[in-house]
């Protein structure tokens, strides 16, 4: 996208992290990038027409359905599945190496912001809003409801990086507590094989909900940029491995190249929406290229 949503320039992530009220920075994300839409995107599960409803104050009359007017002299406005209440359940990776940043925003911090959007974003459609935080197993759990905004958001900002992760039990245990078809979004740097990420995430999807996955990471981790030889940490298992970054630069980008390729690749022969995300881009800009890009692909379906 080469338009750019108002506002980007006040909330980069250096700007968002010295900003400490979450729902402040998440109401100022949401409408900065909403602002810079024709019109809100949907969120929804799709733009099939669902069902007639009477006309209200308020209501959008390029909704009224003038055909059904004409027969019964009354107004009726249509609504969409989009427009109804679904659960939105947001799962946000607390494990160790979220912790990790090269700037003044760290990945959890970054995916703690996103996720605090997202839930916001969902609300004032309407939508169940939920949250589980999880590391190596399910750290924290909010129910989706219309009344959990304030408990998610209080959740999100106590997050800490924890222990090392994993995404197939926290994962199937979600699986198992949801109970609705709905809208299934995953916050994490997946350092698992494409394959096991697919098969920790694809049941989470078997009620037919829609799963969209965020992979959040340091620009670091994209370019390796060091130049300093020296001991490199495992932020999941602590063991410090020698690394020469000369030597071994070019091979660490074509690979991780390749497992950003293989996690699009799998998970979208599976209709189950990838982005990756930089914790140095702006967030506003961020989302308003992802939710175009999600209304158009929704559009085409």
């Amino acid at each position: 996208m080469s338009r750019i949503a108002p506002g980007a320039r006040f909330l980069d992530p250096k700007v968002l992290a010295r900003v400490a009220d979450l729902e402040l920075v998440a109401r100022t994300v949401v409408e900065g990038f909403i602002n810079g839409l024709h019109r809100s995107p949907y969120l929804g599960l799709s733009l099939d027409f669902a069902e007639h409803r009477a006309y209200m104050p308020g209501d959008d009359i390029r909704r009224i359905d003038w055909r059904l007017f004409a027969r019964t002299d009354r107004f009726y406005v249509k609504e969409f599945e989009a427009d109804s209440n679904a659960d939105f359940l947001v799962l946000v990776d607390a494990s160790r190496s979220m912790g990790f940043g090269t700037g003044e925003v760290t990945k959890l911090d970054y995916a703690r912001v996103l996720a605090a959007s997202l839930a916001y974003f969902a609300h004032k459609q309407r939508d169940r809003v939920g949250l589980v935080t999880f590391d190596g197993g399910v750290v924290a759990f909010v129910p989706p409801s219309a009344k959990h905004l304030d408990a998610v958001l209080h959740t999100l900002d106590r997050m800490r990086p924890g222990g090392p992760g994993a995404l197939h039990e926290p994962l199937s245990r979600v699986a198992e507590a949801t109970r609705r078809r709905g809208i299934v979004v995953l916050v994490s740097d997946l350092y698992e094989e494409p394959q096991q990420v697919l098969e920790a995430v694809r049941s989470l999807g078997h009620k037919g909900s829609d799963l969209i996955v965020f992979h959040v990471l340091d620009p670091a981790e994209v370019h390796f940029p060091f130049q300093e030889p020296g001991g490199y940490e495992d932020l999941e298992t602590g063991e410090r491995i020698p690394v020469v970054p000369e030597q071994v630069r070019d091979e660490y980008r074509r690979l991780m190249a390749e497992h950003v390729a293989a996690l699009r690749a799998t998970l979208g022969a599976q209709r189950i929406d990838y982005t990756l995300v930089e914790t140095s881009t702006p967030l506003d800009q961020a989302l308003f290229a992802y939710l175009s890009r999600r209304e158009r692909t929704v559009r085409r379906r």
